[in-house]
Protein backbone atom coordinates (compact mmCIF):
# COMPACT_ATOMS: atom_id res chain seq x y z
CA UNK A 1 0.00 0.00 0.00
CA UNK A 2 1.26 3.55 -1.08
CA UNK A 3 1.89 6.20 1.44
CA UNK A 4 -0.58 8.80 1.05
CA UNK A 5 0.74 12.36 2.07
CA UNK A 6 -1.01 14.01 5.20
CA UNK A 7 -1.03 17.71 5.70
CA UNK A 8 -1.30 18.64 9.47
CA UNK A 9 -2.41 22.19 10.40
CA UNK A 10 -1.83 22.56 13.91
CA UNK A 11 -0.73 25.92 15.67
CA UNK A 12 -1.82 27.55 18.83
CA UNK A 13 -2.78 30.68 19.55
CA UNK A 14 -1.25 32.89 22.31
CA UNK A 15 -4.09 35.32 24.10
CA UNK A 16 -1.21 36.73 26.05
CA UNK A 17 0.06 39.93 25.73
CA UNK A 18 3.75 40.63 27.27
CA UNK A 19 5.48 43.39 26.57
CA UNK A 20 8.98 42.11 27.87
CA UNK A 21 11.53 41.07 25.89
CA UNK A 22 11.03 37.54 26.40
CA UNK A 23 7.00 37.90 25.32
CA UNK A 24 8.03 39.37 22.22
CA UNK A 25 10.25 36.84 20.74
CA UNK A 26 7.72 34.04 21.63
CA UNK A 27 5.13 35.92 19.64
CA UNK A 28 7.85 36.32 16.65
CA UNK A 29 8.37 32.42 17.44
CA UNK A 30 5.03 31.33 17.11
CA UNK A 31 4.42 33.29 13.84
CA UNK A 32 7.11 32.45 12.07
CA UNK A 33 6.18 28.59 12.97
CA UNK A 34 2.28 29.45 11.35
CA UNK A 35 3.89 30.79 8.06
CA UNK A 36 6.02 27.86 8.12
CA UNK A 37 3.01 25.45 8.48
CA UNK A 38 0.83 26.90 5.63
CA UNK A 39 3.55 26.99 2.93
CA UNK A 40 3.75 24.53 -0.06
CA UNK A 41 5.69 21.44 0.78
CA UNK A 42 5.39 21.37 4.24
CA UNK A 43 4.00 18.35 4.52
CA UNK A 44 4.63 15.56 7.40
CA UNK A 45 3.78 12.10 6.69
CA UNK A 46 1.50 10.34 8.83
CA UNK A 47 2.21 6.90 10.03
CA UNK A 48 -2.09 7.19 11.16
CA UNK A 49 -4.95 8.92 10.22
CA UNK A 50 -5.77 11.91 12.56
CA UNK A 51 -8.97 11.17 14.37
CA UNK A 52 -11.75 14.35 13.30
CA UNK A 53 -12.42 16.68 16.34
CA UNK A 54 -15.97 16.47 17.98
CA UNK A 55 -17.14 19.71 17.67
CA UNK A 56 -17.76 21.85 21.00
CA UNK A 57 -21.72 21.85 21.92
CA UNK A 58 -22.84 24.73 24.65
CA UNK A 59 -25.26 23.64 26.64
CA UNK A 60 -26.60 27.01 27.44
CA UNK A 61 -28.94 28.70 24.37
CA UNK A 62 -27.99 31.98 22.97
CA UNK A 63 -31.56 32.76 24.62
CA UNK A 64 -30.23 32.26 28.03
CA UNK A 65 -27.22 35.21 27.74
CA UNK A 66 -29.46 38.00 26.65
CA UNK A 67 -29.09 40.32 29.61
CA UNK A 68 -32.02 41.94 31.44
CA UNK A 69 -33.64 45.09 30.60
CA UNK A 70 -32.21 48.51 32.67
CA UNK A 71 -34.15 50.64 34.20
CA UNK A 72 -34.71 54.00 32.31
CA UNK A 73 -32.47 56.93 33.72
CA UNK A 74 -34.50 59.12 36.26
CA UNK A 75 -35.28 62.48 35.24
CA UNK A 76 -32.77 64.85 36.41
CA UNK A 77 -32.66 66.64 39.79
CA UNK A 78 -31.02 70.15 40.29
CA UNK A 79 -28.65 69.41 37.40
CA UNK A 80 -27.00 72.69 38.44
CA UNK A 81 -26.06 71.72 41.50
CA UNK A 82 -22.92 72.64 42.68
CA UNK A 83 -20.77 72.23 45.74
CA UNK A 84 -19.49 76.27 46.25
CA UNK A 85 -15.81 76.62 48.00
CA UNK A 86 -16.85 77.53 51.80
CA UNK A 87 -13.96 80.32 52.89
CA UNK A 88 -12.25 79.00 56.24
CA UNK A 89 -13.63 80.11 59.66
CA UNK A 90 -12.80 82.89 60.91
CA UNK A 91 -9.84 82.62 63.83
CA UNK A 92 -11.95 85.42 66.08
CA UNK A 93 -14.17 83.76 68.51
CA UNK A 94 -18.06 84.82 68.74
CA UNK A 95 -18.97 86.92 71.22
CA UNK A 96 -15.43 87.64 72.33
CA UNK A 97 -13.05 90.49 72.09
CA UNK A 98 -9.20 89.65 72.10
CA UNK A 99 -8.45 93.29 72.32
CA UNK A 100 -9.31 93.23 76.08
CA UNK A 101 -8.21 90.17 77.62
CA UNK A 102 -9.03 88.79 81.27
CA UNK A 103 -6.17 87.67 82.73
CA UNK A 104 -7.10 85.39 86.01
CA UNK A 105 -5.57 82.96 87.98
CA UNK A 106 -7.30 79.96 90.10
CA UNK A 107 -7.85 81.55 93.00
CA UNK A 108 -9.31 84.70 91.08
CA UNK A 109 -11.62 82.65 89.64
CA UNK A 110 -13.15 80.96 92.34
CA UNK A 111 -13.48 84.41 94.75
CA UNK A 112 -15.93 85.61 91.94
CA UNK A 113 -18.02 82.71 92.01
CA UNK A 114 -18.48 82.73 95.50
CA UNK A 115 -19.13 86.89 94.93
CA UNK A 116 -21.94 85.86 91.73
CA UNK A 117 -22.80 82.23 91.69
CA UNK A 118 -26.35 82.11 91.74
CA UNK A 119 -26.54 78.68 93.14
CA UNK A 120 -24.74 80.07 95.93
CA UNK A 121 -27.02 82.92 96.25
CA UNK A 122 -29.72 80.58 96.70
CA UNK A 123 -28.65 78.56 99.55
CA UNK A 124 -27.52 81.77 101.09
CA UNK A 125 -31.26 83.07 100.71
CA UNK A 126 -32.49 79.78 102.25
CA UNK A 127 -30.36 80.29 105.27
CA UNK A 128 -31.98 83.61 105.86
CA UNK A 129 -35.47 82.21 105.23
CA UNK A 130 -34.09 79.58 108.43
CA UNK A 131 -33.40 82.46 110.63
CA UNK A 132 -36.62 84.79 109.78
CA UNK A 133 -38.00 81.53 110.72
CA UNK A 134 -36.15 80.88 113.79
CA UNK A 135 -37.04 83.91 114.89
CA UNK A 136 -41.00 83.79 113.82
CA UNK A 137 -41.13 80.70 116.11
CA UNK A 138 -39.47 82.79 119.16
CA UNK A 139 -42.01 85.17 118.60
CA UNK A 140 -44.49 83.09 119.95
CA UNK A 141 -43.15 83.96 123.74
CA UNK A 142 -43.46 87.53 123.03
CA UNK A 143 -46.11 89.13 125.25
CA UNK A 144 -49.10 90.30 124.11
CA UNK A 145 -50.57 93.42 125.49
CA UNK A 146 -54.31 94.18 124.75
CA UNK A 147 -56.14 97.56 125.64
CA UNK A 148 -59.71 98.22 125.33
CA UNK A 149 -62.01 101.53 126.14
CA UNK A 150 -65.52 102.18 125.42
CA UNK A 151 -68.73 104.05 126.23
CA UNK A 152 -71.61 102.62 127.73
CA UNK A 153 -75.26 103.96 128.36
CA UNK A 154 -77.90 101.21 129.71
CA UNK A 155 -81.21 101.52 130.75
CA UNK A 156 -82.78 98.35 132.67
CA UNK A 157 -86.56 98.30 133.39
CA UNK A 158 -87.05 98.44 137.24
CA UNK A 159 -90.73 97.67 138.66
CA UNK A 160 -89.50 97.56 142.34
CA UNK A 161 -89.01 100.28 144.51
CA UNK A 162 -85.98 98.54 145.94
CA UNK A 163 -84.59 98.59 142.67
CA UNK A 164 -84.40 102.69 142.63
CA UNK A 165 -85.92 102.97 139.62
CA UNK A 166 -87.01 106.28 138.58
CA UNK A 167 -90.32 106.34 136.15
CA UNK A 168 -89.76 102.18 135.83
CA UNK A 169 -86.19 102.18 135.15
CA UNK A 170 -83.14 102.92 135.91
CA UNK A 171 -80.25 104.35 133.49
CA UNK A 172 -76.92 103.78 134.10
CA UNK A 173 -73.39 105.15 131.54
CA UNK A 174 -69.76 103.67 132.20
CA UNK A 175 -66.66 104.95 130.56
CA UNK A 176 -64.89 102.14 130.85
CA UNK A 177 -61.26 101.25 130.45
CA UNK A 178 -59.14 98.30 130.20
CA UNK A 179 -55.56 96.92 129.26
CA UNK A 180 -53.31 93.74 129.99
CA UNK A 181 -51.11 91.41 128.76
CA UNK A 182 -50.30 87.85 128.77
CA UNK A 183 -48.17 85.25 126.94
CA UNK A 184 -46.45 82.28 127.32
CA UNK A 185 -43.65 80.97 129.61
CA UNK A 186 -40.44 79.94 127.40
CA UNK A 187 -39.41 77.31 130.52
CA UNK A 188 -41.83 74.59 131.38
CA UNK A 189 -44.09 75.68 129.23
CA UNK A 190 -46.44 78.00 131.51
CA UNK A 191 -49.14 80.44 130.11
CA UNK A 192 -49.55 83.67 132.49
CA UNK A 193 -52.01 87.23 132.56
CA UNK A 194 -52.76 90.35 133.77
CA UNK A 195 -55.55 92.82 133.36
CA UNK A 196 -55.98 95.92 135.02
CA UNK A 197 -60.03 97.18 134.58
CA UNK A 198 -61.24 100.42 135.80
CA UNK A 199 -64.44 102.60 135.06
CA UNK A 200 -66.65 105.47 135.59
CA UNK A 201 -70.07 104.80 136.70
CA UNK A 202 -72.95 106.77 136.97
CA UNK A 203 -76.59 105.59 137.61
CA UNK A 204 -80.03 106.61 138.02
CA UNK A 205 -80.86 104.59 140.54
CA UNK A 206 -82.26 105.81 144.16
CA UNK A 207 -80.70 104.15 146.47
CA UNK A 208 -77.24 103.91 145.27
CA UNK A 209 -75.00 105.40 147.75
CA UNK A 210 -71.73 106.13 145.49
CA UNK A 211 -72.67 108.47 142.54
CA UNK A 212 -70.19 108.73 140.65
CA UNK A 213 -68.52 105.68 141.35
CA UNK A 214 -65.07 104.55 140.06
CA UNK A 215 -64.74 100.72 140.43
CA UNK A 216 -61.01 99.16 139.53
CA UNK A 217 -60.17 95.42 139.32
CA UNK A 218 -56.64 93.69 139.14
CA UNK A 219 -56.85 89.87 138.12
CA UNK A 220 -53.53 87.96 137.21
CA UNK A 221 -53.55 84.81 136.33
CA UNK A 222 -50.85 81.63 135.98
CA UNK A 223 -51.34 78.33 134.41
CA UNK A 224 -48.48 75.73 134.31
CA UNK A 225 -48.82 72.17 133.31
CA UNK A 226 -47.52 69.21 134.89
CA UNK A 227 -47.22 66.30 133.20
CA UNK A 228 -48.10 67.15 128.71
CA UNK A 229 -46.06 70.11 127.69
CA UNK A 230 -43.79 70.08 131.35
CA UNK A 231 -40.73 69.27 129.25
CA UNK A 232 -41.56 69.94 126.03
CA UNK A 233 -44.35 70.95 123.84
CA UNK A 234 -45.19 72.54 119.93
CA UNK A 235 -44.16 76.04 121.08
CA UNK A 236 -40.83 74.44 121.79
CA UNK A 237 -40.33 71.67 119.39
CA UNK A 238 -40.95 74.85 116.70
CA UNK A 239 -38.10 76.58 117.74
CA UNK A 240 -35.37 73.48 117.98
CA UNK A 241 -36.58 72.48 114.78
CA UNK A 242 -35.93 75.88 113.30
CA UNK A 243 -32.03 75.81 115.21
CA UNK A 244 -31.82 72.50 113.50
CA UNK A 245 -32.99 73.88 110.36
CA UNK A 246 -30.17 76.82 110.24
CA UNK A 247 -27.78 73.84 110.65
CA UNK A 248 -28.51 72.49 108.01
CA UNK A 249 -28.54 75.56 105.80
CA UNK A 250 -24.85 76.22 106.62
CA UNK A 251 -23.89 72.74 106.10
CA UNK A 252 -26.06 73.09 102.86
CA UNK A 253 -24.35 76.14 102.36
CA UNK A 254 -20.87 74.57 102.48
CA UNK A 255 -21.84 71.89 100.41
CA UNK A 256 -22.80 74.61 97.58
CA UNK A 257 -19.87 76.40 97.78
CA UNK A 258 -17.23 72.58 98.05
CA UNK A 259 -19.60 71.72 94.74
CA UNK A 260 -18.82 75.62 92.91
CA UNK A 261 -15.12 75.61 93.73
CA UNK A 262 -14.91 72.10 92.70
CA UNK A 263 -16.70 73.37 89.24
CA UNK A 264 -14.66 75.97 88.86
CA UNK A 265 -11.71 74.38 89.46
CA UNK A 266 -12.57 71.24 86.91
CA UNK A 267 -13.50 74.58 84.57
CA UNK A 268 -10.47 76.13 85.21
CA UNK A 269 -8.18 73.64 83.86
CA UNK A 270 -10.73 72.36 81.18
CA UNK A 271 -9.94 75.61 79.71
CA UNK A 272 -6.45 75.52 80.03
CA UNK A 273 -6.26 72.45 78.59
CA UNK A 274 -8.19 73.68 76.11
CA UNK A 275 -5.95 76.57 75.30
CA UNK A 276 -2.63 75.11 75.18
CA UNK A 277 -3.93 71.89 73.19
CA UNK A 278 -4.90 75.32 70.43
CA UNK A 279 -1.68 76.44 70.70
CA UNK A 280 -0.15 72.64 70.26
CA UNK A 281 -2.44 72.44 66.96
CA UNK A 282 -1.74 75.84 66.03
CA UNK A 283 2.27 74.66 66.35
CA UNK A 284 1.39 71.71 64.23
CA UNK A 285 0.11 73.71 61.12
CA UNK A 286 2.91 76.11 61.47
CA UNK A 287 5.18 72.86 60.99
CA UNK A 288 3.01 71.89 58.13
CA UNK A 289 3.70 75.13 56.08
CA UNK A 290 7.24 74.70 57.01
CA UNK A 291 6.85 71.15 55.23
CA UNK A 292 4.67 72.41 52.46
CA UNK A 293 7.41 74.84 51.74
CA UNK A 294 10.72 72.64 51.76
CA UNK A 295 8.70 70.05 49.45
CA UNK A 296 7.35 73.28 46.50
CA UNK A 297 11.16 73.79 46.81
CA UNK A 298 12.34 70.22 46.17
CA UNK A 299 10.00 70.04 43.66
CA UNK A 300 10.61 72.89 41.93
CA UNK A 301 14.50 71.25 42.02
CA UNK A 302 13.32 67.84 40.29
CA UNK A 303 13.90 66.06 43.82
CA UNK A 304 10.46 65.39 44.44
CA UNK A 305 7.68 64.09 42.57
CA UNK A 306 4.90 66.74 42.32
CA UNK A 307 2.45 64.59 44.22
CA UNK A 308 4.32 64.83 47.09
CA UNK A 309 3.52 68.67 47.39
CA UNK A 310 -0.40 67.86 47.51
CA UNK A 311 0.71 65.53 50.19
CA UNK A 312 1.96 68.14 52.48
CA UNK A 313 -1.19 70.47 51.30
CA UNK A 314 -3.53 67.69 52.60
CA UNK A 315 -1.75 67.28 55.64
CA UNK A 316 -2.19 71.09 56.37
CA UNK A 317 -5.81 71.12 55.84
CA UNK A 318 -6.44 68.01 57.68
CA UNK A 319 -4.50 69.84 60.52
CA UNK A 320 -6.61 73.48 59.92
CA UNK A 321 -9.61 70.89 60.84
CA UNK A 322 -7.98 70.20 64.26
CA UNK A 323 -7.60 73.89 64.63
CA UNK A 324 -11.09 74.87 64.65
CA UNK A 325 -12.36 71.82 66.72
CA UNK A 326 -9.56 73.49 69.30
CA UNK A 327 -10.88 76.23 68.96
CA UNK A 328 -14.58 75.55 69.29
CA UNK A 329 -13.54 73.54 72.52
CA UNK A 330 -11.41 76.68 74.12
CA UNK A 331 -14.98 78.37 73.83
CA UNK A 332 -17.38 75.96 75.18
CA UNK A 333 -14.72 76.18 77.98
CA UNK A 334 -14.75 79.50 78.58
CA UNK A 335 -18.34 79.69 78.41
CA UNK A 336 -18.85 77.10 81.20
CA UNK A 337 -16.60 79.09 83.41
CA UNK A 338 -18.26 82.25 82.64
CA UNK A 339 -21.38 80.33 83.95
CA UNK A 340 -19.92 79.29 87.39
CA UNK A 341 -18.41 82.88 87.89
CA UNK A 342 -20.91 85.73 86.51
CA UNK A 343 -23.83 86.97 87.99
CA UNK A 344 -25.86 87.19 85.39
CA UNK A 345 -25.98 87.52 80.70
CA UNK A 346 -25.28 90.97 81.72
CA UNK A 347 -21.70 90.86 82.70
CA UNK A 348 -19.36 93.05 80.70
CA UNK A 349 -16.99 89.75 81.27
CA UNK A 350 -18.83 87.84 78.61
CA UNK A 351 -16.97 90.30 76.15
CA UNK A 352 -13.81 89.56 77.46
CA UNK A 353 -10.96 86.49 76.66
CA UNK A 354 -9.68 84.61 79.57
CA UNK A 355 -6.56 84.18 80.21
CA UNK A 356 -5.75 81.53 82.98
CA UNK A 357 -1.94 82.20 84.60
CA UNK A 358 -2.33 79.98 87.25
CA UNK A 359 0.65 77.40 87.53
CA UNK A 360 -0.44 74.47 85.98
CA UNK A 361 1.79 71.54 87.78
CA UNK A 362 0.39 70.88 91.40
CA UNK A 363 1.84 68.73 94.15
CA UNK A 364 -0.15 65.68 94.02
CA UNK A 365 -0.94 64.75 98.06
CA UNK A 366 -0.26 61.54 99.21
CA UNK A 367 -2.96 60.13 101.44
CA UNK A 368 -3.50 56.12 102.61
CA UNK A 369 -7.12 54.76 102.57
CA UNK A 370 -8.34 54.32 106.06
CA UNK A 371 -6.85 57.82 107.12
CA UNK A 372 -8.68 59.17 103.95
CA UNK A 373 -11.69 57.47 105.14
CA UNK A 374 -12.01 58.77 108.43
CA UNK A 375 -11.12 62.38 107.34
CA UNK A 376 -14.05 61.93 104.31
CA UNK A 377 -16.56 60.99 107.40
CA UNK A 378 -15.80 63.54 109.74
CA UNK A 379 -15.90 66.46 107.25
CA UNK A 380 -18.49 65.81 104.57
CA UNK A 381 -21.86 68.23 104.81
CA UNK A 382 -24.09 65.57 103.45
CA UNK A 383 -23.46 63.60 106.95
CA UNK A 384 -23.75 66.72 108.81
CA UNK A 385 -27.22 67.27 107.45
CA UNK A 386 -28.29 63.57 107.91
CA UNK A 387 -27.19 64.35 111.53
CA UNK A 388 -29.01 67.33 112.03
CA UNK A 389 -31.72 65.54 110.54
CA UNK A 390 -32.04 62.70 112.84
CA UNK A 391 -31.62 65.61 115.79
CA UNK A 392 -34.96 66.78 114.16
CA UNK A 393 -36.46 63.76 114.12
CA UNK A 394 -35.48 62.85 117.99
CA UNK A 395 -37.33 66.13 118.68
CA UNK A 396 -40.57 64.89 117.02
CA UNK A 397 -40.10 61.59 118.60
CA UNK A 398 -39.98 63.89 122.40
CA UNK A 399 -42.64 65.40 121.47
CA UNK A 400 -44.99 63.05 119.93
CA UNK A 401 -44.43 60.95 122.91
CA UNK A 402 -45.33 63.39 125.31
CA UNK A 403 -48.41 64.01 123.70
CA UNK A 404 -49.80 60.73 124.26
CA UNK A 405 -49.27 61.57 128.22
CA UNK A 406 -52.35 62.87 130.27
CA UNK A 407 -53.06 66.37 130.63
CA UNK A 408 -52.77 67.84 134.00
CA UNK A 409 -52.49 71.01 134.71
CA UNK A 410 -52.17 73.80 137.99
CA UNK A 411 -54.05 76.69 137.63
CA UNK A 412 -53.99 79.56 139.76
CA UNK A 413 -55.87 83.20 139.55
CA UNK A 414 -55.59 86.54 141.86
CA UNK A 415 -57.95 89.12 141.77
CA UNK A 416 -57.40 92.12 143.49
CA UNK A 417 -60.72 95.31 143.08
CA UNK A 418 -60.55 98.86 144.22
CA UNK A 419 -63.67 101.56 144.80
CA UNK A 420 -64.11 104.96 145.55
CA UNK A 421 -66.65 107.28 144.91
CA UNK A 422 -69.16 110.57 145.32
CA UNK A 423 -71.38 110.47 148.21
CA UNK A 424 -75.13 110.34 147.71
CA UNK A 425 -78.46 111.64 149.95
CA UNK A 426 -78.98 107.91 149.83
CA UNK A 427 -75.69 107.18 151.74
CA UNK A 428 -76.97 109.27 155.03
CA UNK A 429 -78.34 107.51 157.62
CA UNK A 430 -81.44 109.51 159.00
CA UNK A 431 -81.64 108.21 161.90
CA UNK A 432 -77.93 108.96 162.99
CA UNK A 433 -77.49 111.72 160.20
CA UNK A 434 -73.68 109.81 159.73
CA UNK A 435 -72.36 108.47 156.54
CA UNK A 436 -73.23 104.84 155.99
CA UNK A 437 -69.86 104.50 153.47
CA UNK A 438 -66.57 103.52 154.63
CA UNK A 439 -64.42 107.01 154.38
CA UNK A 440 -61.55 104.74 152.66
CA UNK A 441 -64.55 104.16 149.72
CA UNK A 442 -65.02 108.31 149.12
CA UNK A 443 -63.03 109.80 146.61
CA UNK A 444 -61.87 109.49 142.45
CA UNK A 445 -59.45 107.07 140.91
CA UNK A 446 -56.67 108.04 143.20
CA UNK A 447 -58.50 106.67 146.49
CA UNK A 448 -60.15 103.57 144.10
CA UNK A 449 -56.71 102.67 143.02
CA UNK A 450 -55.28 103.36 146.38
CA UNK A 451 -57.60 100.60 147.52
CA UNK A 452 -56.69 98.58 144.67
CA UNK A 453 -52.81 98.38 145.57
CA UNK A 454 -53.25 97.59 149.33
CA UNK A 455 -55.37 94.17 148.35
CA UNK A 456 -58.48 95.23 150.75
CA UNK A 457 -60.48 92.93 148.73
CA UNK A 458 -58.19 90.29 147.35
CA UNK A 459 -59.63 86.83 146.05
CA UNK A 460 -57.41 83.76 145.42
CA UNK A 461 -57.99 80.45 143.50
CA UNK A 462 -55.85 77.54 143.26
CA UNK A 463 -56.68 74.44 141.16
CA UNK A 464 -55.90 71.64 138.86
CA UNK A 465 -57.55 70.72 135.58
CA UNK A 466 -57.83 67.39 134.18
CA UNK A 467 -57.71 66.39 130.15
CA UNK A 468 -57.70 62.31 129.06
CA UNK A 469 -57.78 62.37 125.53
CA UNK A 470 -60.23 59.07 124.71
CA UNK A 471 -57.90 56.93 122.75
CA UNK A 472 -55.08 59.41 121.64
CA UNK A 473 -54.72 58.06 118.38
CA UNK A 474 -53.36 61.56 116.72
CA UNK A 475 -50.60 61.30 119.09
CA UNK A 476 -50.03 57.84 118.83
CA UNK A 477 -50.01 57.69 115.21
CA UNK A 478 -47.80 60.78 114.67
CA UNK A 479 -45.19 59.11 117.24
CA UNK A 480 -44.92 55.86 114.99
CA UNK A 481 -44.69 57.89 111.86
CA UNK A 482 -41.46 59.69 113.95
CA UNK A 483 -40.19 55.80 114.86
CA UNK A 484 -40.21 55.23 111.39
CA UNK A 485 -38.70 58.00 110.14
CA UNK A 486 -36.15 57.52 112.49
CA UNK A 487 -35.18 54.31 110.79
CA UNK A 488 -35.50 55.64 107.22
CA UNK A 489 -32.91 58.22 108.26
CA UNK A 490 -30.31 55.89 109.40
CA UNK A 491 -30.78 53.60 106.29
CA UNK A 492 -29.86 56.90 104.21
CA UNK A 493 -26.89 57.79 106.39
CA UNK A 494 -25.33 53.98 106.03
CA UNK A 495 -26.36 54.47 102.25
CA UNK A 496 -24.55 57.82 102.35
CA UNK A 497 -21.44 56.16 104.16
CA UNK A 498 -21.41 53.51 101.45
CA UNK A 499 -21.57 56.18 98.78
CA UNK A 500 -18.09 57.93 100.33
CA UNK A 501 -16.58 54.96 100.37
CA UNK A 502 -16.67 54.52 96.69
CA UNK A 503 -16.12 58.08 95.97
CA UNK A 504 -12.83 57.88 98.29
CA UNK A 505 -11.87 54.76 96.76
CA UNK A 506 -12.08 55.69 93.13
CA UNK A 507 -10.90 59.04 94.10
CA UNK A 508 -7.53 57.76 95.44
CA UNK A 509 -7.12 55.40 92.31
CA UNK A 510 -8.12 58.19 89.42
CA UNK A 511 -4.95 60.09 91.55
CA UNK A 512 -2.73 57.37 91.16
CA UNK A 513 -4.12 56.11 87.59
CA UNK A 514 -3.60 59.77 86.02
CA UNK A 515 -0.13 60.49 87.51
CA UNK A 516 0.95 57.54 86.11
CA UNK A 517 -0.76 58.18 82.51
CA UNK A 518 1.16 61.78 83.41
CA UNK A 519 4.29 59.51 83.23
CA UNK A 520 3.92 57.94 80.20
CA UNK A 521 2.33 60.44 77.99
CA UNK A 522 5.48 62.62 78.73
CA UNK A 523 7.79 59.71 78.07
CA UNK A 524 5.63 59.12 74.72
CA UNK A 525 5.97 62.78 73.57
CA UNK A 526 9.85 62.50 74.25
CA UNK A 527 9.62 59.71 72.39
CA UNK A 528 7.49 61.09 69.36
CA UNK A 529 9.94 64.27 69.75
CA UNK A 530 12.99 61.84 68.14
CA UNK A 531 11.30 60.13 65.99
CA UNK A 532 9.90 62.75 64.35
CA UNK A 533 12.78 64.61 64.05
CA UNK A 534 14.93 61.58 62.96
CA UNK A 535 12.48 61.11 60.30
CA UNK A 536 12.85 64.23 59.19
CA UNK A 537 16.13 63.90 58.74
CA UNK A 538 15.81 60.93 56.73
CA UNK A 539 13.33 62.50 54.63
CA UNK A 540 16.00 65.37 53.77
CA UNK A 541 18.68 62.87 53.15
CA UNK A 542 16.23 60.94 50.49
CA UNK A 543 15.93 57.50 52.53
CA UNK A 544 12.52 57.37 53.69
CA UNK A 545 8.94 58.76 51.98
CA UNK A 546 7.19 61.94 53.20
CA UNK A 547 4.05 59.47 53.90
CA UNK A 548 6.37 58.51 56.97
CA UNK A 549 6.95 61.77 57.82
CA UNK A 550 3.48 62.84 57.80
CA UNK A 551 3.34 59.86 59.95
CA UNK A 552 5.86 61.12 62.44
CA UNK A 553 4.18 64.65 63.07
CA UNK A 554 0.79 63.45 63.32
CA UNK A 555 1.59 60.81 66.24
CA UNK A 556 3.55 64.36 67.41
CA UNK A 557 0.90 66.33 67.55
CA UNK A 558 -1.12 63.24 69.44
CA UNK A 559 1.55 62.56 72.36
CA UNK A 560 1.13 66.31 72.83
CA UNK A 561 -2.84 66.44 73.17
CA UNK A 562 -2.38 63.37 75.39
CA UNK A 563 0.29 64.62 77.62
CA UNK A 564 -1.91 68.13 78.06
CA UNK A 565 -5.03 65.82 78.97
CA UNK A 566 -2.75 63.73 81.05
CA UNK A 567 -1.67 66.81 83.00
CA UNK A 568 -5.03 68.70 82.94
CA UNK A 569 -6.55 64.74 84.14
CA UNK A 570 -4.45 64.88 87.15
CA UNK A 571 -5.20 68.20 88.36
CA UNK A 572 -9.05 67.58 88.52
CA UNK A 573 -7.91 64.08 90.14
CA UNK A 574 -6.64 66.56 92.97
CA UNK A 575 -9.56 68.72 92.80
CA UNK A 576 -12.10 65.75 92.95
CA UNK A 577 -9.96 63.81 95.56
CA UNK A 578 -10.25 67.35 97.51
CA UNK A 579 -13.71 67.24 97.31
CA UNK A 580 -14.25 64.10 98.19
CA UNK A 581 -12.50 64.03 101.40
CA UNK A 582 -14.60 67.32 102.45
CA UNK A 583 -11.56 69.83 102.61
CA UNK A 584 -11.82 71.71 99.16
CA UNK A 585 -12.62 75.08 101.24
CA UNK A 586 -9.79 74.30 103.64
CA UNK A 587 -7.34 73.71 100.70
CA UNK A 588 -8.20 77.15 99.11
CA UNK A 589 -8.24 78.86 102.57
CA UNK A 590 -12.03 79.65 102.17
CA UNK A 591 -13.88 80.89 105.43
CA UNK A 592 -17.55 80.82 105.38
CA UNK A 593 -19.38 83.36 107.12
Amino acid sequence: MSRKPHVNFQFFMAATVNTSFVGILRVILLTALCLFSFAPGSIVWSQEPVPTPTPFVDPISPADVIPAPLPNDPPPVAPNFASPLRPMPSSERIGVSADQPLTLTLDGAIQLALDNNNDIDTVRREKQISEFRLMSARGVYDPFIAAESYYERASTPTASAIGGAVNGAVTQTRFFGSGGISGLSPRFGGSYSARLDASRTTTSNTNAFLNPQFPSILALGYTQPLWRGLRIDNQRRVIEISKRNIAITDSQLRQQAIDVVAGVERAYWDLVFAMRNLQVQIDAVRQARDQFESNRRQVERGVLAPIELVAAGAQITTLEQAVYSAQESVTRAENTLKTLMLPDRNAPEWQRAITPVSVVEIDTPTLGLEASLAEALRNRPELDQLAETAAINEIDKRFFRDQTKPEINLVGTYTSQGLAGTETPAAINPTTGLSRVPPNLVGGFGQSFTNLLQQDYPTFRVGITIGIPWGNRVAKANLGIAEVEGARIRDLRDRAEQLIEAEVRNALQALRSAEARLASARATRVAAEQLAESEERQFRAGTTTFYLVQQRQLELVTARSRELQARTDLNKAISDLHRVLGRTLVENNIELR
